[in-house]
């Protein structure tokens, strides 16, 4: 009872930030669209370089490969090894639903950042160097999005494996920070406009919240029904 209670409160939550993030993206990408976002997007961009040489980073010499290493977090190449590691190993620990949950958020959550960035054709930032490799559209930011979609997945459900709430809590905020270190490392290194990697970040909460509500829903009520025929 306990649990299922504690199950039911967790999907309230999900719905509100699924709710929150999709209004969210809606919100900034409708802003975008119609470019009242470009003052916000250079002044954030250019506040992070040197006002005489727009090529040079603000901060330490170190911070640059520091945020090099971070976005790397949010790659292509990492988040699928990630994925492809836990969702192994998922299933050989008989451990489907949260497989298919984990596979299917991550998946369905790459073709949607591709799909979008191709849908609204925005344009990669000019107004100062780029210190990253791309090669790819520019809104919503894949790095933000993906990082959320995949490390917030990722932690809900390390989390459900610990009774305390502070652990839970913890877990989570440790998810949260290295997705927000990911999208601000796009930012700092001259590779997205700010409000790419918000609409990034609100849209992969939503995405990761409406994959748990799916498992929550749908694969549970699937279990149950299969346990009460075995009865």
């Amino acid at each position: 009872m306990l649990d299922r209670a504690r199950a039911e409160i967790g999907a309230a939550i999900a719905l509100a930030v699924a709710a929150l993030g999709l209004l969210a993206f809606a919100g900034v990408a409708e802003e975008t669209v119609e470019g009242e976002t470009h003052v916000f997007d250079e002044t954030i961009l250019l506040a992070l370089r040197a006002p005489d040489d727009p090529s040079q980073l603000i901060g330490p010499g170190w911070l640059e490969l520091a945020m090099s290493d971070i976005t790397s977090l949010g790659g292509f190449v990492v988040l699928t090894l990630l994925v492809l590691s836990v969702v192994i190993y998922l299933l050989i620990q008989g451990k489907w639903k949260n497989a298919v949950t984990v596979a299917g958020a991550s998946a369905s959550g790459m073709i949607l950042s591709e799909t979008l960035k191709i849908g609204f054709g925005r344009p990669r930032p000019e107004l100062v160097p780029q210190l990253a490799e791309v090669h790819s559209l520019s809104f919503p930011s894949g790095h933000a999005m993906l990082s959320a979609v995949i490390y917030l997945t990722l932690g809900a459900l390390l989390a459900r494996f610990h009774k305390r709430k502070r652990e839970r809590a913890l877990i989570m905020l440790y998810a949260v920070l290295v997705t927000m270190m990911v999208g601000a490392s796009r930012v700092y290194l001259g590779v997205h406009w700010p409000t790419d990697v918000i609409a990034g970040w609100a849209l992969g909460a939503a995405w990761a919240a409406l994959w748990w509500l799916f498992a929550w829903k749908f694969l549970r009520d699937k279990q149950e029904t299969a346990d009460s025929v075995k009865e």
